[in-house]
């Protein structure tokens, strides 16, 4: 039986063991644990990826969301739209402010915030988080310009979208990092750019904006002892930086190549049972942080492959809307229809650079056998 992980974080060390060991040892050779120099060197590095002005690590991707929000202003009383097809810690991270989130319903196609959904719902808003869920970019072009017409910001949670790339109406391609006020990152160990624990990052062309998410991360502080506002212990530990600035070097090359392996499977899995690959958006280039099909037979499947040796997981089985520390909010099942039946349809199939065609093919065959015994 074959034994095919979701992800493998053993393969992705083994490639850039010979970095990584060397960017520790020598943090820990000069005792730079905190602030060191390797976490400024990751932040430009990690702008200059990001193509933006600025990078700011911190020690979360919840806490690149919470920070900048913060940053921006948000606070109690306030209302952020977002979707409820995302990770808990998108809305989390809004209750940490004392604000309000406000979901809006998905593109039944995409899973991502649906723009016109946002339109009608944007009354009283005073931010938008839209999630490049999956690794799949928003339509920033039209999220952006319900935002300006509202004057109010976009933040976008780009946790799991390091590199991948939206292109503009006008045919401009920028990467996600850089369309709204400023976007939050996370590099928890399984996403394309991964740390060896928590870390994060908030990026923004904003330097007034980028200089204020620096002081909270780092209580407030202007100076050692002087604290000009109340801030938080969030910095990003400089071990993660120096594990995350060797990784970075062959992100670009990491993402193509789960690019192919998502072709492969979406060639392969054409046409079997009642199987929905993730849709082609030429416009909005996922890095495919996770391949995520779509079948009425979701749980037997996930099932049949789990008990078949391949990795398999659902991203998010509960939408945040029905979970129950959200229960306060008042939702009730069948108030998101678009996002329940999403949530109730999807699962994700193995995806990772080091993923070889011969694996490809072991995972595409368990699931074609599933169908064909149905």
């Amino acid at each position: 039986m074959p034994n095919i992980p979701l992800v493998d974080l053993k393969a992705n060390y083994a490639r850039h063991k010979e970095g990584i060991d060397a960017a520790m040892k020598e943090v820990i050779d000069n005792t730079a644990f905190i602030q060191g120099p390797a976490v400024k060197q990751f932040e430009a590095d990690f702008a200059a990826f990001s193509q933006v002005k600025y990078a700011v690590g911190v020690a979360s991707g919840t806490a690149a969301l919470h920070l900048a929000m913060v940053a921006a202003g948000i606070g109690p009383g306030d209302v952020v739209a977002t979707p409820s097809h995302t990770f808990i810690a998108t809305v989390e991270a809004i209750s940490y402010t004392g604000a309000t989130p406000r979901f809006i319903e998905i593109d039944p196609e995409t899973g991502l915030m649906d723009p016109q959904e946002l339109k009608k719902n944007i009354d009283g808003v005073k931010l938008v988080l839209p999630v490049h869920i999956h690794g799949r970019p928003v339509d920033l072009d039209a999220i952006g310009a319900i935002c300006a017409d509202a004057g109010i910001p976009l933040i976008e949670d780009a946790a799991q979208a390091q590199g991948s790339d939206y292109i503009k109406a006008d045919g401009t391609k920028v990467r996600c990092g850089g369309y709204g006020l400023a976007a939050c990152f996370s590099f928890y160990p399984g996403k394309n750019l991964g740390a060896f624990g928590d870390a994060g990052a908030v990026t923004t062309n904003d330097e007034a904006f980028a200089k204020k998410v620096a002081q909270l991360r780092d209580h407030g502080r202007t100076s050692k002892y002087v604290h000009e506002m109340l801030g938080f212990p969030e910095r990003l530990d400089t071990l993660q930086a120096a594990v995350l600035k060797v990784k970075l070097t062959t992100l670009d090359a990491d993402n193509e190549r789960r690019r192919e392996i998502a072709k492969l499977y979406s060639e392969k899995l054409a046409g079997v049972g009642d199987l929905r690959t993730p849709p082609e958006t030429p416009n909005l280039i996922s890095n495919y942080h996770h391949y995520v099909l779509r079948t009425g037979q979701r749980d037997a499947l996930e099932a049949f492959l789990k008990e078949n040796g391949v990795g398999v997981v659902i991203h998010y089985p509960v939408p945040v809307h029905l979970q129950p520390s959200y229960a306060d909010l008042g939702y009730k099942k069948g108030d998101m229809p678009i996002t329940e039946a999403y949530a109730d349809s999807i699962v994700s199939l193995p995806i990772f650079p080091e993923l070889t065609n011969e694996q490809v093919d072991t995972v595409v065959a368990a699931v074609k056998k599933y169908f064909e015994q149905v």
